[in-house]
């Protein structure tokens, strides 16, 4: 791919922190952005990523940094909710930044990546094609990604940009190992993930990292499943 920053957003925990870990390990220039601008890793952005102009202010300061060669979509939250009591605010809440965050943040990046060409890595989940209780504003908002990494790529293509989505599934990080410990909830994986437990943030950052790194110009717009084959087990 073309040599310049990659940025990830809500790098500074979890599946993001992993991500730009990797991609420093691979020697690429990192730019971590997040609510609270830290990062082990790279250059470090405080961003609100639901604040439009927050954002748009960061990708123009990386821009005149120097080139741009990627962007991964990785800030989002997950609220539960039964359907009929679910709050407006909470679903909103969700979109904002699962959802309308990714189309500003892409949207802000282009420029910067149409000089060059670039790679966009969108963040989804395998609940995008699921039906989960208590769960209706995360299921929609990451099926919205999908969607609109599809639009991205068709109408982006020409341009040189490939988008694609990578979509996890259970995944153990710092902020839940304590839960998938659970004897009950280790019982539960291993009878409904065919390979037998959860995946890791590593997991995820060696597919994303792989997407940077390897040149395979005809692959865009579709979502990777890295869930253990969890969605397809009946």
């Amino acid at each position: 791919m073309a040599k310049g920053q990659i940025i990830v957003t809500g790098a500074s925990k979890g599946i993001g922190a992993s991500i730009a870990a990797e991609l420093d390990q691979r020697g690429h220039d990192v730019v971590c952005l997040s609510r609270s601008g830290t990062s082990d890793v790279g250059r470090a952005i405080a961003c609100d990523m639901t604040d439009e102009d927050a954002v748009r202010a960061a990708m123009a300061e990386i821009g005149a940094r120097g080139p741009v060669a990627g962007l991964v979509n990785n800030a989002g939250v997950h609220i539960l909710g039964s359907i009929a009591t679910l709050s407006t605010e909470d679903f909103n809440k969700t979109f904002a930044l699962n959802t309308t965050a990714v189309m500003i943040a892409a949207r802000e990046v282009y420029p910067h990546l149409r000089e060059n060409g670039g790679i966009i890595v969108n963040i989804g989940s395998f609940f995008d094609k699921l039906g989960v209780p208590d769960n209706l504003a995360y299921c929609a908002s990451k099926a919205a990604v999908a969607a609109m990494t599809r639009c991205m790529a068709v109408e982006w293509a020409r341009e040189g940009i490939r988008v694609m989505n990578v979509a996890p599934g259970y995944i153990e990080t710092d902020l839940n190992r304590d839960f998938l410990a659970r004897e009950k909830v280790k019982a539960w994986m291993a009878s409904r993930i065919p390979v037998g437990q959860p995946g890791t943030s590593a997991d995820v950052a060696k597919l994303v990292s792989s997407i940077m790194d390897e040149n395979i110009n005809f692959l865009t717009g579709e979502t990777i499943y890295i869930d253990g084959a969890q969605g397809m087990n009946h």
